[in-house]
């Protein structure tokens, strides 16, 4: 056994113990070591190492050699397998030393289960995630439970690379295209976490087991094992030109995602390259550098805030009321049959599983509607995401008219009709004489008032904001606006609504566009006025390269609708017309019926549209890159400051969930306040910074 060396526990940190009971299985010569992962904690607070944790795992491979065992399995506990390194306590290493000395002891003691003359296992019987499935990876067999809810490894959202013996296993295990798929493209879009099935169809797993009797079942096939009773064949990865085509393609990948602007996916391809001729001791030598680099670096700190605001800001969201005074929601109606409002009726249905009803004005519209949302559940269905039978019930639920008086007993309905204030007014005056007094009226808007919609009713206190991003499905943002009447107990079901939905949601004052949209129209208001002025709109749209955002900002004007942009930014320069124009050039895409700047060719790359170049108008000024990012930067600096004044939300770090959770504002930038801090235009524009 290698020097063991003695690092201190993180303050604060919640020990996971690893309790070792000795069994017997039967048709086992022998007893089973099974080492239980276990916090103390239900699965709300899963079970991570710290320095403490990992030395509690080392005793117990200690106390389970020396009864020399037939073999040595470690499980978790209910549901949680282990969610890897207690990432609480990083912010607290300040010395390279300490960051090489967590790495050296989380090698020493998971190799302990590789080098093992005693057969190791991996009973993954729930979550596992970053150093969970790295030490998963070091034993020499896998059973998967396919109740385990996800298994990832999301070092490289974070600004990390999974340093435990993640780069060096994986590839040889799964293949190196499968691996970049795991380490490299899975958190770099959106932090996607792989199913169970998912993981066992990659081969992360040897069985998969139902969770009813998972231990039993693994020690069962474990016993099969070791008595020579099952093989277990892996097939040999393919290091020839395989290997470096995958690596490219990851490199691809987080090219387009960061353009190099955070180190750790692409130390995370540096590494995985060293594993097709290094050793694994020399493989696992690099890894402990790497993790004391980027433990150390801006891109992890700012991470790590990124994700404390995700876990725990958007779980005790600011200002929301008692949720006792929340109303039960029994029906749900949805005015409009549209993309946005079947998105609507869609995830209303899937996750509240109660009756939902649309409305449009005709039989046809309404026919698409309740349409797009069947066609939905059947690609569920044919994914094996629902069963057969809640396929049918959840078809079921969901009808559709043309009369309102269909939402006479709904207890909640959403309007996502024209973006017009007119429009929605007369809507809302029809629903207030069909409905019941009790129910809640909300509107989906994407930048009007929600207290002017609601001025002219007799009850407009029961009139609530729930603006939901682009696409439903996907983005976890619900903006919830408090309209100048509304009252405790609408807002409470509005958050308890947005619960249930499994969305985050942020209260937000009723004022113009709310954040996101205020944010990003300032930010793309500077990149057009550019264009207008005379950059090219390559150079303009390229200009933000450097800040690593999920997608350019005319991807991004593509993906919105130029329609849609075009009016959020006139209903802001209504409000501020110091500060936010409408793009001449804008006018002129939308007038023309474009989808944007860009074509795209038969490859899928974007180029600029010559319709579009043949009627762009400029002014003849143009800018270099980095004069267009520093004034956009800049500009969204000053309105984020404004709107901090102004009270739109209750602090920095909401506007920082919004950002993230609605726009894809990237984890390794830290969310837009700290970044504004971090890079000194904070206090150059607005004189201070915002922490």
């Amino acid at each position: 056994m290698s020097e063991k060396t003695g690092l201190a526990a993180f303050p604060n940190e919640v020990v996971t113990n690893s309790l070792v009971r000795f069994v017997r299985v039967p048709g086992l010569a022998g007893e089973a070591a099974l080492i239980t992962l276990d916090n103390g904690h239900d699965h709300k607070k899963p079970n991570s190492f710290g320095p403490a944790g990992l030395a509690s795992l080392d005793a117990a491979l200690d106390e389970a050699f020396s009864r020399n065992p037939a073999l040595i399995a470690v499980t978790g506990k209910p549901f949680i397998f282990l969610a890897g390194a207690d990432i609480t306590g990083m912010p607290l290493i300040r010395d390279r030393a300490d960051a090489l000395a967590i790495g050296r002891e989380g090698h020493r003691i998971f190799k302990r289960l590789k080098d093992s003359a005693v057969p190791t296992f991996a009973f993954i019987n729930g979550a596992t995630l970053g150093g969970g499935v790295e030490l998963a990876l070091h034993c020499h067999y896998r059973t998967l439970s396919s109740g385990a809810a996800v298994i990832a490894l999301p070092e490289t959202f974070l600004g990390l690379a999974p340093t435990w013996g993640g780069t060096m296993l994986l590839p040889h295990l799964i293949g190196m295209d499968k691996a970049v798929k795991v380490i490299i493209e899975n958190p770099l879009n959106q932090n996607k976490m792989l199913r169970a099935a998912e993981a066992f169809g990659l081969g992360m797993a040897d069985v998969f087991l139902e969770p009813a009797d998972f231990i039993e079942e693994s020690l069962a096939w474990a016993a099969k094992v070791v008595n020579g009773d099952v093989t277990v064949e892996r097939p040999e990865a393919d290091k020839g030109e395989a290997w470096d085509a995958a690596l490219a393609r990851g490199k691809f990948v987080a090219d387009m995602k960061l353009h190099g602007a955070a180190p750790g996916p692409y130390k995370a391809l540096e590494l995985m390259a060293l594993a097709k001729d290094v050793d694994f001791a020399e493989g696992t030598a690099a890894e402990d550098e790497v993790l004391a680099d980027l433990i150390l670096s801006p891109e992890l700190k700012a991470g790590l805030y990124a994700f404390d605001l995700v876990q725990r800001r958007a779980k005790r969201p600011a200002g929301a009321p008692d949720k006792s005074l929340a109303r039960k929601i029994g029906k749900v109606g949805v005015v409009g049959a549209g993309l946005m409002a079947s998105q609507l009726a869609l995830l209303f249905l899937r996750r509240l599983e109660v009756p939902v009803v649309l409305t449009d004005l005709d039989e046809e519209r309404v026919a698409r509607g309740v349409g797009y949302v069947h066609a939905e559940i059947d690609k569920l269905l044919g994914k094996g995401r629902v069963s057969p039978d809640k396929a049918s019930k959840l078809k079921a639920l969901v009808s559709g008219s043309v009369d309102k008086s269909v939402f006479a007993d709904a207890d909640l309905v959403i309007e996502a009709v024209f973006e017009e204030l007119s429009v929605k007014k007369t809507v809302f005056a029809e629903l207030e004489e069909i409905i019941t007094p009790e129910c809640v009226l909300a509107t989906n808007t994407s930048s009007l008032s929600v207290t002017a919609m609601a001025a002219d009713l007799k009850h407009p206190e029961r009139v609530v904001g729930l603006h939901f991003f682009n696409p439903v499905a996907i983005l976890p943002l619900l903006e919830i606006v408090r309209g100048e009447a509304t009252d405790d107990a609408t807002l409470a079901t509005a958050f308890a609504v947005c619960k249930d939905l499994k969305k985050s949601g942020v209260l937000v004052k009723d004022a113009p566009a709310f954040v996101v949209n205020r944010l990003l129209t300032r930010f793309m208001g500077e990149i057009l006025r550019a264009v207008d002025e005379g950059t090219d709109p390559v150079v303009a749209d390229k200009s933000v390269e450097p800040l690593g955002l999920p997608m350019s900002p005319f991807i991004l004007l593509q993906l919105v609708g130029p329609a849609v942009a075009r009016h959020v930014a006139a209903t802001l320069h209504e409000a501020f017309p110091d500060r936010f124009g409408v793009s001449t050039n804008l006018d002129k895409i939308v007038a023309a019926g474009k989808m944007g700047v860009y074509a795209w060719d038969d490859k899928g790359r974007p180029y600029v549209d010559p319709e579009v170049a043949a009627f762009i108008e400029t002014s003849g000024t143009p800018s270099t890159g980095d004069e267009v990012r520093e004034r956009a930067v800049a500009a969204v600096a000053d309105e984020a400051r404004r709107m901090l004044d102004e009270g739109v939300v209750a602090a920095p770090e909401d506007l920082d969930l919004c950002m993230i959770l609605g726009a894809g504002w990237p984890f390794h930038l830290g969310g837009i306040t700290p970044y504004l801090d971090r890079t000194g235009v904070a206090e150059k524009v607005t004189g201070k910074k915002f922490h």
